[in-house]
């Protein structure tokens, strides 16, 4: 779409800069601006500027008004800069759905990518390597735990960026404060509270890569940067391209990131982020799927506009259309270093102390490879309420001596001169001063570790560029004399910022090194502690209010607290259970087994485990937490509370959250949903609650992505519902929501016993359908047989395993529910990743399973089980079609979907039932991202009367859409016969859209069966020849010059398939492929 008016949702230094970019477009451009922003040079550079209501960070991340300006202003697209909405999906969604363009990555990609969780566990699905850590939001407990069995650790913020969120725990007597410290700063900042723990790199360099994609999977990259000098987590100074990096390193995280952009199918500008250790070990650590601060170095060393060409990209336009190919951006000569300029000074312990004020002088550093983005100027206010940068200083030397531009970076350096704010232009200059920095001998941590050295003013001397601003000598500096009461000692605030909370109240007991209060100053939150030991006398300043630096916050009254008369309270037991905890803790053990005897006896005395008995074996010990368990039936009309709760515990459906196969996957990775009916609760059938429940609990699967496993048994509809008002219930959303998580999230359903009308419903809408021998399946049970005048049957005679394993219903049948349980678990793990430990059998036994005979033939599930991994197949749907072999296998632990022809069946001809076997597993391999293995042995599609009754030619079609539809890598294997449209459609379509389509040594080829072929082709000659014999041995030799003609190899030298392979190498080459796809 073209670009008409742009707003741009952002301010200061950014908001210039794509101002500028936009205006080069041609772009009207609209700005907006926070009551505390006036005076921000940045609404002054675009063709009209809108106030916003509110003040600091807080007015800029006003999604309704913003769009709601947008809207008024009729604005087509948004720019959201970096910081702020810039990685917000939901802000995104927003805008698609009021369609306004989105300058960014689409929602679905930052819905990804702004959750550091899921960007770890993306990368690690696509083999980027990562940090160890635990991948999943932690509480304090399991911060211990990993603490206790890791030490030093980094507890992260899953939101945000820009440093903050971020702590090194180094002991555990500290994690408690850290935790909630982390914990609170990162809510403070993103909204979100959420941490997680990761290891920690005490030496490491912070490299990143520049990525500009074009949403159709085509990514450009614009080199790499280096990050490494920073303080607290945040970047102070970058360079372009990363120094002294070894060009295999440089190779490899640019190929780590080009194929995570392409697996999304990236949109717009973004980085990937990654730390080397010392040993040069790569840990992808997160992306920023947005404009970089630090963008400038790159377009300096690449002459490439990056907002601009971001800008035509979000229009429409291709790589092309603006003239960006990757062989033009050739590997930069020089190198751009990019040092901010902040309202911040250190103390010698590393403590960052903001400063604000007016600036009274603004000169930046000008000349030949030099460039300054900033928004500050002469007479500008710096205020507490925004990101302490002030100024970006670029410098650009096309020396490929690195030195050099350190020499001219210090130069620009000296000659910046601001005046009338304190700022880290003298801790930025002495960095420039260690020799660490011209050999670029540093690591993340180098300026927290050399702290001392760098803020020492005294020690370094620099020469002076700049004249001394005039003194007036007449006045002189003054503070008001504060006046404290006798015996009291005043705590200053010693920066500028706004009280977030205090922790003690007036008359409290403090010791020295205890939390006093929270301040916020530049984004960034600041816990301060007492410097002495004495009791609260007053409490000067509420939270919420603006301090200035040096102001008074609480007068303490110092006193000896170990021989005060002051006594600290008693300990609370933290095992004493208190009475409303103890009624929770009742009514909770109501709806467990060890309290409903009769129930769990009943079930037990006909062969049958409970419903809560299936979960807890199901589901990993200790992990499962339940949802709605007090719920009980919408009854109350008819009986009371008491034997409601007594009758209908968790109103029949038990559903939570649980981790399934932690033994093989990390816990993260191992996560869960669970629904089971219970059907000693009105017999399994679904009450007007439980639909509540389900409904409420299917949107929390569907917005988490979790996979779902649902025993599935009972009895439908429950009657009797009187609370709720209701003629017919065809409103309610279950089904349907249940339906629409195809694709979305894994389902996995295990019937056992009867179910019947919505349960089965539940049951056929799944993805993997797992019933016992004991199971009866049907749209209808007994009653509902009976009402619509189809006779009296029993519940034994509707749908039977039997009958419905041959029909396809059921994918899986099992002896019982604990055998279909083990087969849900090894079912979700095809669906959670690779597995380590895999056992296989000598590969060479495959050259023996394919008979010489081509007229024999064989068992194709051997075939299958000596290629595969040992005990890794898992059949579906064996009695239905059964010409078409499906499965899950894995080779080398990683998963596949196969799909196989049975030359014992109907010679491996696909009959109707085949085609749709084959393309319904196909498409469910697809939607859930697992690979397929084709094994091709088939002389076509079956053909007859016969055949084309039962509507051949539709389900034919359907094999080839699905094949034509596929998005995951697709392998082909032909053991024996590769004829016709059949053996097409068991290569997606084409011999040629597979990632290889290759052919064991006995594989043969041709347009359709080589006998058919010769008795249309040579009928006439045929027919010419009165002998009976003769005719016959004319015939044999003309099948065997086509047999020759259609062999592999022959087939081969016309590049019509990829290969001929040893069998024995068919895991190889397998492997290679499958390592090979993006």
């Amino acid at each position: 779409m073209k670009l008409s008016k742009l707003l741009i949702a952002n301010r200061g230094e950014v908001s210039i800069r794509i101002a500028r970019a936009a205006s080069g477009l041609g772009v009207p451009t609209v700005s907006i601006y926070s009551e505390d922003d006036a005076n921000s040079r940045h609404r002054l550079t675009t063709d009209v500027s809108i106030p916003l209501k509110g003040r600091g960070a807080k007015a800029y991340l006003d999604q309704e008004e913003i769009l709601s300006i947008a809207l008024r202003e009729g604005c087509d697209s948004i720019h959201p800069g970096y910081g702020f909405l810039s990685e917000n999906s939901g802000f995104a969604k927003r805008c698609e759905d009021s369609k306004i363009n989105f300058i960014g990555p689409d929602p679905k990609t930052l819905e990804i990518l702004g959750d550091k969780l899921k960007a770890v566990l993306l990368a690690e699905s696509l083999g980027v390597p990562t940090l160890p850590g635990l991948r999943k939001v932690i509480d304090l407990n399991e911060a211990k735990e990993f603490h206790s069995k890791n030490g030093i650790f980094l507890l992260k913020a899953i939101a945000g960026g820009g440093g903050r969120g971020i702590r090194i725990v180094r002991n555990s007597e500290e994690l408690d404060t850290i935790f909630k410290s982390c914990s609170e700063e990162a809510l403070h900042s993103f909204g979100n509270p959420n941490l997680y723990a990761e290891k920690y790199l005490s030496i490491a360099r912070h490299v990143e890569v520049q990525v500009l994609g074009d949403g159709s999977g085509k990514v450009l990259h614009f080199w790499d940067r280096d990050c490494s000098l920073q303080r607290k987590n945040q970047k102070l100074l970058e360079i372009a391209p990363a120094p002294v990096l070894d060009p295999k390193l440089r190779e490899q995280i640019i190929s780590y990131s080009l194929k995570i952009a392409s697996h999304l199918s990236y949109r717009s500008l973004g980085t990937f982020e990654f730390l080397i250790s010392p040993d040069s070990e790569i840990y992808f650590i997160e992306s920023n799927p947005r404009l970089q601060v630090e963008h400038t170095i790159t377009e300096e060393i690449t002459g490439v506009d990056l907002v601009e060409a971001q800008l035509e990209i979000a229009s429409g336009k291709s790589f092309q259309d603006i003239g960006l190919e990757q062989k033009n951006i050739e590997f930069p000569k020089g190198y751009a270093i990019q040092i901010r300029i902040n309202s911040e000074t250190w103390d010698e312990k590393g403590e960052i102390i903001p400063s604000s004020g007016k600036i009274k002088v603004f000169e930046p550093s000008s000349g030949p490879g030099v460039r300054v983005d900033s928004s500050v100027y002469s007479g500008y206010e710096v205020g507490p309420n925004f990101d302490s940068l002030l100024a970006k200083l670029i410098v650009h030397s096309k020396h490929t001596d690195f030195s050099k531009l350190i020499h001219s970076a210090y130069r620009a350096l000296s000659e910046f001169r601001i005046e009338g704010i304190k700022t880290n232009l003298p801790l930025l200059l002495n960095v420039f001063k260690r020799k660490e920095l011209e050999s670029y001998s540093v690591w993340t941590k180098f300026i927290e570790e050399n702290i001392s050295g760098l803020t020492n003013t005294r020690s370094i001397d620099h020469k002076k560029y700049n004249f001394d601003p005039v003194q007036n000598e007449n006045l002189e500096n003054f503070k008001i004399k504060e006046e404290i009461p006798e015996g009291l000692i005043s705590f200053h605030s010693p920066m500028t910022g706004s009280l977030i909370d205090i922790y003690p109240k007036e008359g409290d007991p403090i010791r020295k090194g205890e939390k006093l209060v929270l301040l916020s100053s530049m984004k960034m939150e600041h816990l301060l502690h007492s410097e002495t030991t004495g009791i609260i006398e007053k409490i000067l300043i509420k939270p919420g209010k603006v301090i200035s630096e040096g102001e008074a916050l609480v007068w303490i009254r110092q006193e000896d607290l170990e021989h005060s008369s002051f006594h600290h309270e008693e300990k609370i037991d933290p095992d004493q259970i208190r009475p409303d905890l103890k009624e929770v803790l009742d009514r909770l053990l109501l709806n467990e087994d060890v309290s409903r005897h009769q129930a769990v006896s009943k079930r037990h005395k006909r062969g049958q485990r409970t419903a809560r008995e299936n979960v807890a074996d199901l589901c990993d010990p200790g992990s499962f937490v339940e949802y709605g368990s007090l719920a009980i039936a919408a009854q109350r009309r008819r009986r009371s509370i008491e034997e409601l709760i007594k009758l209908s515990p968790a109103d029949g459906l038990i559903a939570g959250l649980g981790t399934v196969n932690t033994e093989l996957f990390d816990p993260h990775v191992a996560r869960a949903s669970v629904l089971a009916y219970d059907y000693t609760v009105f017999m399994g059938t679904q009450g007007a609650i439980s639909h509540k429940k389900t409904d409420r609990f299917l949107e929390m699967v569907e917005s988490q992505k979790l996979p779902l496993v649902f025993f599935t048994e009972g009895g439908g509809g429950r009657p009797g519902e009187v609370d709720v008002p209701a003629v017919a219930g065809l409103d309610l959303h279950t089904f349907r929501k249940y339906a629409g998580l195809k694709g979305k999230s894994l389902r996995i359903a295990i019937a056992a016993g009867r179910c019947f009308a919505g349960n089965a419903a539940l049951f056929g809408a799944s993805d993997i359908r797992i019933a016992t021998e004991d199971s009866n399946i049907g749209m209808g049970g007994p009653v509902m047989v009976k009402g619509g005048g189809l006779g009296n049957f029993s519940a034994e005679e509707i749908g039977p395993a039997e009958v419905q394993t041959k029909n396809g219903v059921i994918d899986i049948l099992v002896k019982n529910e604990e055998e279909a349980v083990f087969t849900a678990k090894k079912a979700l793990s095809y669906f959670q990743g690779n597995i380590k430990k895999y056992e296989y059998k000598d590969q060479k036994i495959l050259r023996t399973l394919i008979p010489e005979n081509r007229l024999r033939s064989y068992e194709i599930r051997s075939v299958i089980s000596s290629l595969a991994d040992t005990d890794s197949v898992l059949e579906f749907r064996k009695d239905f079609a059964k010409g078409i072999v499906t499965s899950l296998i894995r080779i080398e632990g990683r998963p596949f979907g196969l799909i196989a022809n049975n030359s014992s069946h109907l010679g491996g001809a696909i009959d109707v039932e085949g085609a749709e076997k084959a393309s319904e597993f196909a498409e469910f391999c697809d939607l859930n991202k697992l690979p397929i293995l084709f094994l091709c042995d088939t002389p076509g599609f079956m053909v007859g009367p016969e055949a084309e009754k039962r509507g051949l030619v539709r389900k034919a079609a359907k094999f080839f859409e699905a094949g034509a539809s596929l998005q995951v890598p697709v392998f082909t294997i032909v053991l024996r016969k590769g004829y016709g449209l059949g053996a097409m459609a068991m290569a997606a379509g084409s011999f040629h859209s597979p990632v290889f389509t290759i052919s064991w040594p006995t594989g043969e080829f041709g347009a359709m069966g080589i006998e058919g072929e010769i008795r249309t082709g040579y009928q006439k000659e045929l027919s010419e020849v009165k002998d009976w014999k003769e005719r016959q041995i004319l015939f044999e030799r003309l099948v065997a010059e086509a047999y020759e003609r259609g062999k592999a190899i022959n087939m081969a030298s016309y590049l019509e398939i990829d290969a001929v392979i040893d069998p024995a190498e068919s895991r190889k080459w397998i492997l290679r492929g499958y390592d090979s796809c993006i």
